[in-house]
């Protein structure tokens, strides 16, 4: 019995090895589902110059100024990939936080190899799927 004891161990590890990775797959998932719900389009699908409608969690908010004038930054995650929200004059927005659900729409550009949507419209969805 002795010599099962570190299978069993191992296995044990090798479950919440699985169960870490899945709980960012689980996330990713979910995200995905809430695009269908609300007839977005996945990050990942997103050209340049042309209008979409994203939908996702904000990862961070940085205030960054551009040419001398006050810019906030929000990093957008939907599951699929990341987009830069970037509100040209604006220091702060309220409800705008790490964590947030947002739908937010508008013209899509690629700025040093990232998609970028500047003064995108948004819609402040509820935390915790409340």
């Amino acid at each position: 019995m002795g010599s099962q004891e570190p299978h069993k161990q191992s296995g044990l590890r090798g479950f919440f090895r699985r169960l870490t990775a899945g709980q960012a797959e689980l996330e990713a998932d979910e995200l995905q589902q809430d695009l269908d719900r609300h007839g977005a389009t996945p990050i990942v699908s997103c050209g340049m110059r042309r209008r979409f409608c994203v939908t996702g969690t904000l990862r961070t908010v940085t205030l960054r100024p551009r040419g001398g004038a006050p810019a906030l930054e929000a990093e957008l995650y939907d599951g699929s990939d990341v987009i830069d929200l970037i509100w040209l004059g604006r220091r702060k927005i309220a409800g705008i936080e790490p964590g947030r659900l947002v739908l937010a729409e508008g013209l899509v550009s690629v700025q040093d190899g990232r998609k970028v949507m500047f003064n995108p419209r948004y819609e402040l969805r509820p935390a915790g799927g409340a």
